[in-house]
């Protein structure tokens, strides 16, 4: 891939019902769909792309902003350096591995690799 290294690449949000999230943004913009499994659902055709993971908890900030960096360890170890907090380690998913972190302010980001 030729993906930018530290540039918005995907945006992932928290749905209760899948099938339902995706009836209703199919019929409203057309976005089409990918299913990875029975908790989560890739989409596209929206501008940006992303995916709705199912969760059975309440859902207060459902959006988590997705990064790019070819070298996830490089990328982690400068938020390390910059106070920021390492949420989830690296963990691999279908296409690739990534991570999540907490800036400052305490937003909740992640960052991923096809590397």
């Amino acid at each position: 891939m030729n993906i930018p290294d530290n540039h918005i690449n995907y945006v992932e949000f928290k749905a209760h019902d899948l099938e339902k999230t995706k009836r209703f943004y199919t019929s409203c913009f057309g976005w089409t769909f990918t299913d990875y499994g029975p908790t989560y659902v890739a989409f596209s055709e929206s501008g940006l792309e992303g995916g709705f993971e199912k969760t059975d908890s309440k859902i207060i900030n459902g959006a988590l902003i997705v990064l790019y960096h070819k070298n996830l360890d490089t990328v982690k170890q400068s938020i390390l350096k910059a106070k920021g907090t390492i949420s989830k380690d690296i963990f691999s998913f279908p296409g690739g591995q990534r991570f999540h972190f907490l800036d400052p302010s305490g937003n909740e980001l992640a960052v991923w690799s096809d590397q």
